[in-house]
């Protein structure tokens, strides 16, 4: 086959396992160094804002620091992984919890201050709260789901 040895196999696969295991530190660097930015720049925002509103610079930081967990809940996904060589999928559960969590706080807020909202407006908000009200029910009966699986048999997924 053009060459290919299993020794020149052998090799391209631990040069690739490295690039790989490098992709994940750069990756699980990013989410932190990120979150932490994202961090000090929410708390920059809120308080040149205050003088516009204090109700919206609260909205916006409240929806900034959910982001800033959401990234931090990731570095912490990308770090187990990196610890013990297993995807979880608990995590990304609670990513999922956080997201439509921080999508009802916030348009619920934003919504509940503006004035004149039209019927249509109003009803497609409803329908969005709706979704995310059942996405949180599913994503916390797959988060119960999936701590009742471990408890019974430790997972042995590896990757």
């Amino acid at each position: 086959m053009l060459g290919w040895t299993p020794e020149s196999t052998t090799q391209w696969v631990k040069w690739m396992q490295w690039l790989d295991r490098w992709g994940y530190i750069t990756a699980c660097l990013s989410f932190l160094v990120l979150g932490m930015l994202i961090f000090g720049y929410s708390w920059f925002e809120f308080f040149r804002q205050v003088p516009l509103g204090f109700l919206q610079a609260s909205i916006t930081l409240i929806k900034d620091l959910l982001l800033v967990i959401i990234l931090l809940e990731l570095f912490r996904t990308v770090l187990g992984f990196l610890q013990s060589e297993r995807v979880r999928l608990e995590p990304f559960l609670h990513v999922g919890v956080i997201a439509s969590v921080r999508k009802i706080l916030t348009t619920g807020a934003e919504f509940s201050h503006s004035k004149d909202t039209p019927k249509e407006m109003f009803d497609l908000y409803l329908m969005d709260m709706g979704l995310h009200i059942v996405v949180i029910l599913v994503l916390m009966i797959a988060l119960y789901l999936v701590k009742k699986s471990e408890a019974a048999a430790p997972s042995t997924v590896t990757i």
